[in-house]
């Protein structure tokens, strides 16, 4: 910790700002792995893609799971994926 101090002092960064980093840090990971995790599930590999290469500190992965993923939409492509698997 106290070569992250140092280094943070020389670079004028508060020694605060490293918490706070900490916290952002892992709040975003969770909701990635939470939003990776149900866009894995619904089958919708555009989404998987756009969680894995853009990091918005959790804020499209809240909305992809509280809003995106209970669209119309999803529902019709998982009627069509089981109708596949029915033939």
């Amino acid at each position: 910790m106290d070569y992250f101090g140092t280094m943070m002092s020389q670079l004028g960064i508060p020694a605060e700002f490293l918490v706070f980093f900490v916290i952002i840090l892992i709040w975003s990971q969770v909701w990635k792995f939470l939003a990776l995790w149900k866009s894995a599930r619904n089958n919708s590999s555009v989404w998987f893609i756009l969680f894995a290469l853009v990091n918005t500190m959790g804020i499209l992965e809240i909305l992809y799971i509280f809003v995106f993923s209970k669209m119309k939409i999803n529902n019709f492509r998982r009627k069509k994926a089981l109708k596949r698997k029915r033939r």
